[in-house]
């Protein structure tokens, strides 16, 4: 049978059209002496801990919870938000890194009938303000007291009052769910004392009842947008939005009976490691419902700056991440590889040879055993420091380069891209195990209409869209706002349907456009934006450029509306151009430019350590100033041979003829990166407006400093 057959016909218990606080409670039953989830030692004062709930993890190490154990904290968890005023429809914000409480959270206050909204811990202020006022969230569960502090400091400026705020941590002077005071401030609750209220008035047939009469039309969260190109627009998900696309995924992803034993697959045996924000619908589904649905285990990292560590300790067999981490975990190894010019280059080598195979149909016995060789030097202990056990990633949330992701495929890490936005829950395409195009966000998942709407397509783009190309995309799965500015006219687009016959329509370049049980009906109070977002004839325009293959698979070009349109008029996608470039070993990060301008440049970013290193290798003191080596004439001209290396692969108006050295990189902490890692061009462009007006002085001929 043809796998997409398969996933058609496909039937489970995970396969089910329900309240996903139902799909929990069955999976708890199914599973109930395994292992849910595992938490570490020593990084939270968790008041489950000093409540008596669970026990204390040793400190650096993880402990486990059964899914009977994690079923029970639910339970009462549920009952205790229940007492807290939470009844149907009430929204509840969780303000909290990803931990394992956040889930216990989510899961308590869906089956209470509650609306989860999520909020980012480093929203600002104002930021904070908004999103607990827009949907007017009357419950706050925070992750520690500093959180709590920021709540009650910003609630005086709400529309409406707060009824209670939970921390998950302990809190100093907490105040009792039923203290009464004249100065109307909300009682603030431990997690532990709200599961302690709950589980003495937890009631069997009241909880059943609870369940029971969700419905999956039912709002169950909302979640906003980034808000980097405007303010946040909140999503409104459904239960049949989320359990939707929980089964699509599974029906790609789980234990079909078709797929061969070494196909990599989620089921119970599967244990993945959480790191990515829960509060963003990508790791809220990949990670969390379907994980538990599968009756997978769950284990939470210490913090992203503690992946290897986390990584080696859990053992994974598989994890949901951003591209921005499969470029630094290379970049981590290949530093590693680095004590001598010997290793340096076995490891290159053996890169090269991975990348090889990995495109070979039949390798052959030389290359074969050239493969031999280099999993032996080399991709063993890449794979033992991840902890040895991992089947296959996933990757979203933003670009990945095609030759990065071939190198993974090559060490035996097969990397599926997917796409998909919070607008779709979030998941429109997903690259299937026992079928992975490299250089594709893969064809979409069942149930899932697509369409190209050429409309929005040039001359240079169409003439490209069948060239075979596999140059990576630009913010899979990206979740900010989405088409507000679009148009609402009838798309002039080749609509193709995710069975055999996809194979049979050219492909296409344009906007992709989406329709499917997982998408939303529209934006939280926000009719504007809602119908720009939808074609009159209700497909959703996602923003974003793709070209949809004769074989049903999805190529991502880039953001619509960040497309570079230079003054000659030519258009040039930047995205597929920063990660060719990012691939060079001595290059951090980079940002093209060139909106209204003769030709494209760029904002480098360069990897100090690596030069460092190629410093020392060509006897070259280098100053610890990173202004000072961003100013460098030698570091610009090492960096330059990158450029070059990358514009001969590009055509004439695309190619970077200018660059400048940018001395600190984009961070979340600088503001220039959003908590799932995506670069955000309008405030790097605002931060380094000198430094590209100097890019296109015409006086200086130097090509960039």
């Amino acid at each position: 049978m043809d796998w997409r057959e398969a996933e058609r016909e496909f039937d489970d218990p995970v396969v089910a059209e329900e309240p996903l606080p139902r799909t929990f409670d069955r999976s708890a039953r199914r599973n109930a002496d395994r292992i849910a989830q595992q938490y570490k030692g020593g990084i939270a004062d968790r008041s489950l801990v000093s409540g008596g709930v669970i026990p204390a993890a040793p400190d650096g190490e993880y402990a486990d919870i059964t899914y009977a154990e994690l079923r029970s904290i639910v339970e009462r968890l549920a009952a205790g938000v229940r007492d807290l005023g939470v009844e149907p429809d009430t929204r509840v914000a969780i303000i909290s890194h990803t931990r394992m409480e956040w889930a216990q959270v989510d899961f308590a206050v869906l089956a209470a009938g509650g609306v989860v909204t999520t909020v980012y811990p480093s929203a600002s202020d104002s930021r904070l303000r908004y999103l607990l006022e827009d949907p007017g969230a009357s419950v706050v569960v925070v992750e520690n007291a500093a959180l709590c502090d920021r709540v009650l400091d910003v609630r005086e400026g709400l529309d409406h009052d707060l009824e209670a705020i939970v921390s998950i941590d302990d809190v100093p002077d907490a105040k009792p769910m039923d203290h009464d005071t004249d100065d109307e401030t909300p009682p603030v609750v431990s997690l532990a004392a709200l599961h302690e209220r709950g589980r003495e008035t937890f009631d069997r047939d009241a909880y059943e009842g609870w369940i029971d009469e969700r419905s999956t039309s039912d709002l169950a969260t909302l979640i906003y947008t980034s808000g980097t190109t405007g303010r946040p627009k909140g999503v409104p998900l459904t239960h049949h939005n989320l359990r939707a696309n929980l089964t699509q995924c599974y029906k790609r992803l789980g234990p079909r009976p078709d797929k061969p034993p070494d196909i990599p697959r989620i089921d119970p045996e599967s244990t993945t490691l959480s790191f990515l924000p829960l509060a963003h619908v990508f790791e809220r589904l990949a990670g969390h419902f379907l994980m538990f649905a599968a009756g997978a285990t769950v284990a939470y990292a210490e913090s992203p700056d503690t992946l290897r560590e986390d990584f080696e300790l859990v053992r994974p067999t598989t994890a949901t991440s951003v591209p921005r981490v499969y470029e630094k975990l290379f970049a981590a190894m290949r530093q590693q590889a680095s004590d001598s010019t010997l290793s340096r280059r076995i490891f290159e080598w053996a890169c090269s040879v991975a990348r090889t195979v990995h495109r070979t149909d039949d390798p052959g016995p030389v290359l074969a055993a050239k493969r031999a060789v280099a999993d032996r030097l080399v991709f063993d202990s890449v794979r033992q420091a991840l902890g040895g056990n991992v089947d296959f990633f996933i990757s979203g949330g933003g670009s990945l380069s095609a030759d990065l992701c071939a190198l993974y495929h090559g060490m035996g890490l097969p990397i599926l891209e997917g796409y998909g936005l919070t607008e779709t829950a979030p998941v429109v395409s997903v690259n299937p195990p026992e079928a992975p195009v490299v250089g594709t966000i893969g064809p979409p998942v069942v149930d899932t209409d697509v369409a190209v709407d050429d409309a929005v397509a040039d001359d240079d783009q169409i003439d490209d869209a069948g060239a075979g190309d596999d140059r990576a995309v630009d913010d899979p799965v990206a979740d900010d706002d989405q088409a507000a500015d679009a148009t609402a006219n009838d798309a002039h687009a080749d609509a193709a349907t995710n069975d055999d016959h996809a194979a049979d329509v050219e492909g296409t370049l344009g906007e992709l456009l989406v329709r499917g049980p997982q998408v939303t009906d529209g934006y939280w109070n926000r009719p504007d934006a809602t119908a720009a977002a939808f074609t009159d004839d209700g497909w959703f325009r996602t923003g974003d450029v793709v070209v949809l293959r004769p074989d049903g698979y999805l190529e991502f070009r880039g953001r619509a509306d960040r497309r570079i349109v230079l003054s000659t008029g030519k258009n040039v996608m930047p995205g597929p151009i920063e990660d060719r470039l990012a691939d060079a070993a001595v290059v951090e990060q980079c940002l093209v430019v060139g909106d209204d301008r003769k030709f494209v440049s760029a904002l480098v970013v360069p990897n100090a350590e690596a030069l460092r290193d190629w410093a020392a290798e060509q006897g070259i003191d280098l100053s610890d100033d990173p202004k000072a080596v961003s100013r460098d004439d030698r570091v610009h001209d090492r960096i330059q041979r990158d450029v070059d290396r990358v514009n001969a692969d590009l055509e004439p108006h695309e190619r970077i003829k200018r660059f400048w050295l940018v001395p600190e990189p984009f961070t979340q902490a600088n503001g220039l990166l959003t908590p799932t890692m995506k670069k955000k061009r309008r405030d790097i462009l605002d931060r380094f407006a000198a430094e590209v007006t100097d890019l296109y002085d015409e006086s200086d001929g130097s090509g960039g400093a």
